[in-house]
């Protein structure tokens, strides 16, 4: 009877033995070298567009095939619903948080709390404006105020020999957000330098296809002369491209359109001359945001500002590219 017991002893301590060494993640995840799994809580901004379809997408397979544990939360474009997640991760205990911010302003407080239980912060695809920048440990994500100004460095170009006046409406991105704020700045700075660049009417569409449809159907009621449309992203400019076509314009020829991101229905419209010009914003971060979120947790330096690298695409270009398109 007692070696009937020892045997069972022995034979539940090995499979505690084997269950602590797996971690859960097949040992690929680990903190601090040691094999423990990694719990990550990402907040998400919302599902507003495909762009951020396949962001969400990147992050989830990517913390899979990395063995790192995903809690993740969708704010609905709502900064409360953000602040509340990530209070929710705190008290989880979660070993990392990442979010990506609907909004730049309002997150000391939130962020000061993960800070003070020593919980790192990656910031991704979007950055936040507090001067304390101990409060996070890095920002990975595209450079917005330069995919302004390459918008801007197109139209230039695109209008060199014109002398009359170029009448632009703007569809920004959600107000406060850090693309909507850089990308507006961008562009101006450029077009700037020109006087008969004119921006005659400049309104949010909170990077969604309806809202941008339904404010671009307002952009051209009030402003019978539109030359060129610049939509912060693709998703408000295939909203606004229906606007065009019900009021009876050809989108790509009598409104020029400039937007950013490159996601698939994007590049799909500029290879049909609907769209002029798209400048690329990549969502594809998951890799990297899991390759810098193990650097932290394993205590190693890691950049303040991680860009993504992207390019720009004209008719021929989207052609091109568009069959190897992975959003």
């Amino acid at each position: 009877m007692l070696k009937r017991i020892s045997a069972l002893m022995l034979a539940g301590l090995t499979a505690m033995s084997v269950a602590a060494c797996g971690g859960g993640s097949g040992g690929t995840g680990g903190s601090g070298g040691g094999g423990d799994a990694i719990t990550m809580g990402f907040s998400q901004v919302g599902a507003e567009s495909g762009w951020r379809t396949a962001n969400t997408k990147s992050v989830q397979d990517s913390a899979k095939n990395a063995g790192v544990t995903l809690k993740f939360s969708d704010a609905q474009q709502k900064q409360e619903n953000q602040i509340k997640a990530i209070r929710s991760y705190i008290q989880q205990k979660v070993d990392i948080i990442a979010f990506s911010p609907v909004v730049e302003s309002g997150w000391e407080t939130v962020l000061k709390e993960a800070k003070d239980a020593k919980i790192p912060v990656i910031l991704t695809d979007r950055a936040v404006d507090s001067k304390d920048t101990t409060l996070y440990k890095t920002f990975l994500g595209s450079d917005f105020i330069e995919e302004g100004k390459k918008a801007g460095q197109w139209l230039v170009e695109e209008y060199k020999s014109s002398t009359d006046p170029v009448n632009i409406v703007e569809l920004q991105g959600t107000t406060g957000s850090a693309p909507a704020n850089d990308r507006k700045a961008g562009f101006a700075e450029v077009i700037g330098a020109e006087s008969k660049f004119k921006i005659v009417a400049s309104q949010t569409g909170d990077f969604t296809r309806a809202k941008g449809k339904e404010v671009m159907e307002a952009f051209l009621k009030s402003n019978p002369d539109i030359d060129v449309l610049y939509a912060h992203n693709d998703d408000m400019g295939l909203g606004a491209i229906e606007a065009i076509e019900g009021a009876g314009k050809v989108p790509g020829k009598d409104i020029k359109i400039i937007t950013v991101d490159a996601v698939k229905d994007g590049m799909q419209a500029l290879s049909d001359g609907k769209i002029n010009f798209i400048v690329e914003c990549s969502p594809l971060l998951g890799p990297q945001l899991m390759d810098l979120a193990k650097k932290v947790i394993k205590g190693e330096q890691v950049p303040a500002r991680v860009v993504t690298e992207e390019t720009t695409f004209n008719q021929e270009q989207a052609k091109q590219a568009l069959s190897t398109r992975q959003y």
